[in-house]
């Protein structure tokens, strides 16, 4: 297995990946969670992209006596190319 070294500049296509929610109102469940992971590492792994970038998100709210904070994660994924199986 190589270690090539990959650049910005090498960066065909970036795709960003959103894992977790932070909207209270929206139905997320650990299944949802579970997509979201499967295709951050599909692209890490089979279509041989890298972590350029990534922004967390926090939102805290108040739900009746109680405050949640939720969190989600962007990452945001470089490839040489558009892998043929990644679709819009």
């Amino acid at each position: 297995m190589s270690k090539e070294k990959f650049s910005l500049s090498d960066a065909g296509f970036i795709k960003r990946i959103k894992v977790g929610n932070i909207n209270p109102n929206a139905v997320f469940t650990e299944e949802n969670r579970d997509e979201q992971i499967k295709l951050l590492n599909r692209c890490l792994e089979e279509g041989r992209g890298k972590i350029i970038g990534k922004d967390v998100t926090y939102g805290v709210y108040q739900v009746g006596e109680h405050e949640i904070t939720l969190q989600a994660t962007v990452y945001h994924i470089g490839f040489k190319r558009k892998p043929y199986w990644l679709g819009d």
